[in-house]
């Protein structure tokens, strides 16, 4: 502060020399300038961390209601096997896929991927936020030894080989991730399927979504 009252500028050899080395430095220009990214981060990360609670909330009401709901929402009312949701899925492009009241084949095998892709999403990013020593599995001893090894690594020009843990976190960072896409995915084919049985059988399926109410089956 001094220097840039006395000239008028700030010299970046100045500042260098003043902080004494360029770690201090960069931690200068990270306080003054990188704190309403670090301030946005976050904000993200929390809005992340909440989003996966409400998701797995969610799933959670959903076993519930598959195992003690009404009568079309039980599992137990469209357990069909793979075989008669990939003969739905031809009939069904067909144009003259059997209409059901409750979930079609196809429509079954989506609700169980789903519910098994989000709750994957959500265990593993409870465990993956635990070992960062937070949330309601955190690991506080991972977070010692992740800190201890930070501290060590303060001041090393180059990184060496972390701690065992680290290499646990990071497959589970990548199943994390890949269960997220996964099921993002899903969604999409979800979204479309719903689209083409709509035209297929003549009816609102999103509406009967909301609703819980469909025409009756057709006789034969």
């Amino acid at each position: 502060q001094m220097l840039v009252e006395q000239s008028g500028r700030l010299k970046v050899g100045d500042l260098i020399r003043m902080q004494g080395n360029r770690r201090e430095y960069a931690r200068f220009v990270r306080c003054d300038f990188g704190a309403p990214a670090r301030s946005l981060e976050v904000g993200a990360d929390l809005l992340h961390v909440w989003s996966g609670y409400a998701v797995g909330a969610i799933v959670a009401c959903r076993v519930l209601w598959g195992l003690f709901g009404t009568r079309h929402a039980r599992f137990s009312d469209f357990a069909y096997s793979p075989v008669s949701a990939l003969r739905y899925l031809v009939d069904l492009l067909r144009g003259h896929a059997h209409r059901y009241l409750g979930h079609s084949p196809a429509a079954a095998a989506m609700v169980f991927a789903l519910l098994f892709c989000l709750a994957g999403t959500v265990g593993t990013g409870l465990v993956a936020y635990g070992n960062s020593g937070k949330g309601p599995l955190a690991d506080n001893h991972g977070l010692v030894v992740t800190q201890a090894y930070a501290d060590e690594l303060e001041g090393r020009p180059e990184r060496g080989p972390g701690p065992r843990n680290q290499g646990r976190e990071s497959v589970l960072g990548e199943l994390h991730g890949a269960l997220a896409n996964i099921t993002l995915d899903l969604v999409a084919l979800h979204i479309l399927g719903v689209g083409l049985a709509s035209v297929v059988h003549r009816e609102n399926l999103v509406a009967a979504m909301f609703s819980g109410r469909k025409r009756p089956v057709d006789p034969g």
